[in-house]
């Protein structure tokens, strides 16, 4: 990923609020045709006494499925456009559009993980984790016929990434005159996008871990 240093990341509590805001990620490998393959889907994220872990599965018809070896994984944060009539400055600099975003980029290898018990531990603990987040009772019972043929439908894999970059473009290259109208104007359209935006240009000059 390409990143201007005024945009360069490297505190990983950027990356819990991503995938705490938004784990529905892009999970992207070589084929064998050696063009690039692409599944979207949502993971599980934890960091640990040995880094960071994030587990997921795919659907055995994948032809992505049960892919071992280096990955890319994208995740994508809040996005909107920003009008250079916006910033104090826009005559004196001669001010263009841009579009301000947050993002990371993860690479490592994938590991493959077909063993019963662990796939329905990681199963369950997805399931779990979603499950809370929407209020509802859904359990896992692999003991339950339909579900234990489900589980010979996927297989899991567990993803350990062994380089992190994170974006952070949010005007934070100019003006603090600037920052501050691009954060009253986002914050001023009825767009859910554009204020969550601001949000976060507001975290980010408030020092990102104070935020919280």
């Amino acid at each position: 990923m390409f990143i201007p240093s005024a945009f360069v990341e490297t505190d990983l509590i950027w990356l819990d609020r991503l995938l705490a805001r938004d784990a529905f990620v892009t999970l992207v490998t070589t084929g064998a045709d050696g063009l690039p393959q692409a599944t979207r889907m949502p993971v599980l994220y934890r960091r640990d006494a040995d880094g960071i872990l994030i587990e997921g599965h795919w659907a055995k018809p994948n032809p992505q499925a049960g892919h071992a070896g280096p990955a890319l994984m994208l995740v994508q944060g809040p996005h909107a456009y920003v009008s250079p009539g916006w910033y104090p400055d826009k005559a004196a600099q001669a001010r263009v559009p841009t579009w301000n975003y947050a993002a990371a980029e993860l690479r490592g290898v994938l590991e493959p993980v077909t063993d019963d018990e662990a796939l329905i531990a990681m199963l369950d603990s997805l399931s779990a984790h979603y499950e809370a987040q929407v209020g509802g009772d859904w359990e896992l019972l692999p003991i339950e016929p339909r579900q234990q043929r489900m589980l010979g439908g996927i297989v899991g894999f567990r993803f350990r990434p062994a380089q992190v970059q994170i974006k952070l473009k949010l005007s934070q290259n100019h003006p603090e005159a600037n920052q501050s109208s691009v954060i009253d104007a986002l914050s001023a359209l009825d767009a859910p996008a554009s204020r969550e935006l601001a949000q976060w240009m507001r975290w980010r000059r408030e020092g990102g871990a104070a935020a919280d």
